[in-house]
Formats: structure tokens, sequence, C-alpha cells
């Protein structure tokens, strides 16, 4: 371990040697305290939790991360690194220091229902894939500014394992991701995607030229719901990831969202568009389901930006 880093591993990971499955729960500015609560309540030592801290911006909450660590009741271990790192590369880490069979990518706000790990094993110890999505689940929105994105996620996201696996691999989503470890090792997050959007989806195609992806039904609540004004930064500046994705595996382009962006470019309309899906989806008259449309159109604009 680097200067950089401090790990605090609490005595029933000291304990655990073998386990079966190794959550990995990477978070910047986050609180996965409640997260790692409810994976308490039904985890064994077949079972360890690793957070990767990546950059510790408030000592307050690394300290309270710290002792919710140390005190839970399983295996858990806490990297705490001051350096941000990004995304991909806190995945990473998070895969090479696993112990388990199988590593289980959690976003650091999920709220998982009782029994979510025990259907995980359950899955995974009958499966010949090499890699598992378990599903997306957004949480009910905490405030009338989360609902357009609760919107937004019910429409693009939320669909069963039936229907994911029609659409194969662009269905994968990082937050949710079960991977034999062997596999991880050969496959791992592509570190130079930067910021926010799309490198699972370019892990997801990786991994399907690879191996085997398959999908389960093993959702978990979503937290993370965030206002329109958030979500427009993030969308507006996703844009060189999304033509780093298209140059890679040009057959995206036959993706819905990838052909509107792809229209837009070609007719030099991607900042009009951009002008007016923020508009619509700024407008708080309109039906939620509306502006949700409207951060469609601005996220397809945004990507047309930046394609060359």
């Amino acid at each position: 371990m680097s200067d950089a880093m401090r790990e605090t591993v609490n005595e029933a990971a000291r304990r655990t040697t073998t386990p079966i499955l190794s959550v990995l729960v990477p978070t910047y500015r986050d609180d996965p305290r409640p997260l790692l609560a409810a994976l308490a309540g039904d985890a064994s030592d077949e079972v360890e939790v690793i957070i990767y801290e990546d950059g510790a911006p408030d000592a307050d909450l690394s300290e309270a991360l710290r002792a919710a660590v140390l005190y839970t009741p399983i295996p858990a271990r806490l990297i705490t690194a001051q350096i941000n790192l990004g995304r991909s590369a806190a995945r990473n880490r998070l895969g090479g220091m696993a112990r388990g069979d199988w590593l289980l990518f959690l976003d650091a706000d999920m709220r998982p229902a009782s029994r979510f790990l025990p259907r995980w094993i359950d899955i995974l110890t009958q499966t010949g894939a090499d890699a598992v999505f378990g599903g997306y689940e957004p949480c009910a929105p905490a405030s009338p500014a989360e609902a357009v994105h609760a919107a937004l996620a019910h429409a693009s996201d939320v669909r069963s394992a039936v229907e994911r696996n029609e659409i194969g691999a662009v269905a994968v989503c990082s937050s949710n991701l079960a991977v034999r470890r062997r596999f991880f090792a050969q496959v791992p997050f592509d570190e130079t995607y930067s910021g926010w959007g799309w490198e699972d989806v370019d892990w997801a195609l990786r991994a399907a030229e690879a191996g085997r992806v398959a999908h389960a039904d093993n959702p978990a609540g979503h937290g993370g719901l965030e206002p329109v004004e958030r979500l427009l930064a993030k969308f507006g500046a996703a844009g060189p990831n999304f033509a780093r994705l298209l140059a890679r595996h040009p057959d995206y382009a036959s993706r819905p969202g990838a052909r509107l962006a792809l229209t837009l470019k070609r007719w030099r309309l991607a900042a009009p568009a951009r002008a007016v899906g923020a508009m619509i989806a700024r407008f708080g008259i309109l039906p939620v389901r509306a502006r949700a449309l409207g951060l469609k159109l601005f996220r397809a604009a945004a990507a047309a930006g930046d394609l060359p």
C-alpha cells in the first residue's frame, strides 16, 4: 500500500481468506454507509466488501466510513486514496485487491433489498457466463427536483433480464455487475475514459467480444437521482467519451441514441438541438416525461458536438 493510500481492515476480514464473492464499491463524495449496512443484513463469510474511496475530499466522512467498516459484522476493507483516479481506475484497483472468485461492482448510493447477496450467489454458482448484469431499478425521487431523472431512468434503463438479453451487452451497466475475477483480469475498464459516461458500455462490448455476458433479474434500488442542471452538466461533458466509444465500436452507431447523434452531426443541428433539449428539460410546467425527452435530445446533441 503506497503512502497515498490508507487501508482499514476489520477483524472479520482478517479471519476470512477465501470468499466466494467480493463486493466492490468505488466512491467519491458519496456516503456508502447505508449500502454497507444493507449488505451486512444478509452477508456471510462467503462475501467480502471492499470500498475504494477515490480521493478523500471530506475528512469527517472518511473517518465515519472508517469506523463503519471497522465495526460492521461482515468482512470489510476500506481503501482511502488521497488522489482521485477516476471511475475506471478505481474499479480496476478494486478488482486487483479482491480475493473472491466473483467480483460484484456496486455503486455507492445503491439500496439493495433483503437477500440481495444470497440471490447473487445462487445466480453465480449456476451460470456459465463470464459476466452477469443484475439490472437497474431507480429509487423513488426524494424531491420534485429528482422526478425528471427518475422518468429518464425508467424510460431508458429499467428492463427485465429477458428484455436485456435480447438487447445484448449494450444493456449492461457497471452499477450492479458481477464478473469472474480471472475474466476481469483479462478485460479491465479502460482508464483513458475521463469524467462521467460510456466507460461501462465500452467495457461491456469488449467483454462480449472476449467472453459471454448474460443478464439476470436481481436489481437493487439505485439512488443518485439528480436535478436537471446537474444532469445537463454531466451529459454536456461526456461527448469526448462518446466519440471514443463510437470510434472503437462502430456497430454501436445502430443504437437509437447514436443514430440521433450522428443525424444531428450530419445536418449540423447539434448546437440548436442542444439548446432546445436543455430548454425543454428545464421547463418545469411540462410533464416529466416530456422533460426527460428533452434530456435525451440534449444528450444526443452534446455527443454529436464532439464527433469528428
